[in-house]
Parts: structure tokens; sequence; C-alpha cells
């Protein structure tokens, strides 16, 4: 289960609402409908899975991205925390998933075909993509320090990450709201 918000700042403040991602597949359209949001605004989106990790994407404008990940691992291991840890990690991700699959690492010998029972789906590299993230912060930690959360603030959430962090924007009351 996931949950997402998006957090606009314009000139009368922060202003909040919940969203859905059923059409987010790639980072592009999770950046284009923040930027529906707000038009040269900042714009946060926050999406968490069930207390086991959350996300902070920060679009401004036309600007890249900037985003933060709370656990690397449990995120590779989710649809939309993929699309997030893969943006993060991008070539180094694929560099050690190329590296690890050219090594014999099934348990068969060269030419042994794998057991019938052998998970074929996406060629195998999304559970090794989730066993190489870290499982710790990825991503741009000083996402959010110019807006009221340090570095370290940030790494020290877990829980109910959301209500910390627009409490530190300013933005709770308005977040309360969409809740």
């Amino acid at each position: 289960m996931y949950f997402a918000a998006l957090l606009a700042r314009t000139e009368d403040g922060w202003e909040a609402s919940d969203t859905e991602l059923d059409d987010v597949e790639t980072l592009s359209d999770l950046a284009e409908l923040a930027r529906e949001a707000s038009d040269d605004d900042t714009v946060i989106v926050y999406i968490e899975q069930e207390d086991a990790w959350f996300g902070i994407v920060r679009i401004e404008g036309e600007e890249d991205p900037r985003i933060y990940v709370s656990d690397g691992a449990a995120a590779a291991r989710s649809s939309y925390g993929e699309i997030l840890t893969r943006e993060i990690l991008g070539d180094d991700l694929d560099a050690e998933l190329d590296e690890l699959e050219s090594l014999d690492l099934d348990g068969t010998e060269d030419g042994e075909p794998l057991a019938d029972d052998a998970d074929d789906d996406d060629d195998g590299r999304a559970g090794v993509a989730a066993e190489v993230v870290p499982a710790a912060p990825v991503g741009d930690a000083l996402v959010l320090a110019d807006l009221g959360l340090s570095e370290r603030e940030l790494r020290a959430l877990d829980s109910d990450a959301l209500a910390v962090i627009a409490d530190a924007l300013g933005a709770a009351e308005v977040l309360e709201a969409v809740r």
C-alpha cells in the first residue's frame, strides 16, 4: 500500500494534495505530475510504502528532480521505489547488475539448466537490484535543507516522516486537511 502527497509552494504558502500514482511509470511521469500542480514553484512529492520506506522528490520548474529515499534496498523491491532508486544510482546500479549477471551464481554448473521453479520474470534483474542497493538512505539528503529540514534530521526520520517534513516546511495544517 502506497501513500503519496504533493506539497506545492505558491505565493500564498503551501498547498497540499494527495495524489494517485497509477499512471506513473518513470521519473519523468512523476515530474510531469508535480509540475502540473505548480508551474514554476517548488513541489515536494512524498511517497511512502507502509512504513517500509519513504521517498522525496523535489521539483523546481524545469530543473532536474532531486531525490531522497530513506531505505534504498526496501524501495528497490517496490515498483515506485525502484523508479527512484534506479534514477539515483543509475549507471552504477546497471554496472553492478551487469557484473553480477556475468558471474555464475545460480548454483548450477556451466550449461546445466536452472530448476523448473526458477523465477524468470523480468530476467531476474529486479530481485538482484534490491540486493545490490544499500539498505540505507540514498540520494540527496540536502533536498529539504534550505526549507527547514537538515540532512541529519531527514536521515533520522522513519515512521510518520510526512508529518515531520510538513511541520518543518510550515505545511502541517494544509497537509492535515487532505490526509
